[in-house]
């Protein structure tokens, strides 16, 4: 009997329309758009500025130009996996939002935050209810508002991050093709290198929190970036020995976009040439869940059926992972 496997069959992507680039940050901060690129790879990023609009928005977007590049309507939507760590609200689930959005009022839905890795997780995770039969077409969505958790006079970490996202469809596939394996791990004692310190339920919002700007992305830049070359390159070339795969049987590498060296890293770790890389950070900086759809989606097109594609991540938590795809159409 054939097995069943979960592929990807459809992808959109969604990045709102206002650019800041290097130069624009150059008139409100103390950097450089040298600077910025020499340790980031970055030259601009979008940010969404729409008053009243949020996470939610930009995952209704993707997955609205999801549904019609596939040809189906939001009603046949089993369920819908929303990734993100920039959710609209404490609750309900940025997720159910979403669904209400686009209409798809026979899903049900739910939130995973595993920062940047979160699209991976969740792509793992919702890849299981289409092996076990239980449904026939997952959404799964990455997006992220960093603009709203961002200090914007803090260089360390206002350069980085950007808006945007993306979003899959899942169905069921017996030609061979779709989600093959999956690593993922967990380092919970890294929080303290990469967290929001405020807003929580061991530091809820007070007028201190907000004067102290706590509720704003804290990051240990140096630690986080050694913990993420050496992990995300570790798990990338693990899931390639474990499936006794080698650089020449891999046709892409997705990683997710934090920055160009930890990318740079891993690609040499799993012996792949840069053209085997996807690298759009120039363009988006890193927006969190979204930066794998986001490449999935700019990609697109040169993707082959029966390509392999590796797809990698590492986020706060710490959070990390790969997975081996093999892309089904």
């Amino acid at each position: 009997m054939t097995k069943i496997r979960a592929a990807i069959t459809a992808v959109n992507a969604w990045v709102p329309e206002n650019v800041m680039t290097n130069k624009d940050m150059e008139k409100f901060i103390d950097t450089t758009d040298e600077w910025i690129q020499s340790r980031t790879g970055i030259k601009e990023r979008h940010i969404l500025n729409t008053p009243g609009e949020g996470t939610s928005d930009i995952g209704a977007r993707a997955v609205e130009g999801l549904l019609k590049k596939r040809g189906i309507t939001a009603d046949e939507i089993d369920l819908l996996i929303c990734a993100t760590t920039t959710p609209d609200m404490q609750f309900p689930a940025t997720a159910n939002i979403i669904s209400d959005k686009v209409g798809a009022k026979n899903a049900w839905s739910y939130d995973i935050n595993a920062a940047c890795s979160g699209f991976i997780f969740a792509l793992s995770t919702a890849s299981k209810f289409i092996e076990t039969g239980a449904y026939k077409k997952v959404v799964v969505i990455g997006a992220d508002k960093m603009s709203s958790i961002i200090d914007y006079t803090d260089r360390a970490t206002c350069v980085i991050f950007g808006d945007g996202g993306g979003a899959v469809l899942l169905e069921a596939n017996d030609e061979g093709n779709g989600i093959m394996d999956s690593i993922l791990r967990v380092d919970g004692s890294g929080r303290v290198h990469l967290h929001q310190k405020a807003g929580g339920s061991v530091k809820p919002a007070t007028a201190e929190t907000v004067a102290a700007k706590e509720h704003y992305v804290y990051q240990e830049g140096q630690t986080v970036f050694k913990f993420a070359v050496t992990n995300m390159a570790d798990v990338s070339a693990e899931i390639m020995e474990r499936n006794n795969l080698t650089g020449d049987d891999v046709s892409w590498l997705i990683p997710h976009q934090a920055n160009k060296r930890i990318i740079d890293a891993t690609a040499r770790r799993m012996g792949l040439s840069d053209d085997k890389v996807t690298l759009n950070i120039e363009r988006y900086g890193n927006t969190t869940n979204g930066t794998i759809p986001l490449c999935l989606w700019e990609w697109e097109s040169k993707f082959k059926k029966g390509d392999n594609i590796i797809i990698a991540a590492f986020g706060g938590g710490f959070t990390w992972g790969a997975i081996w795809i093999k892309w089904a159409y």
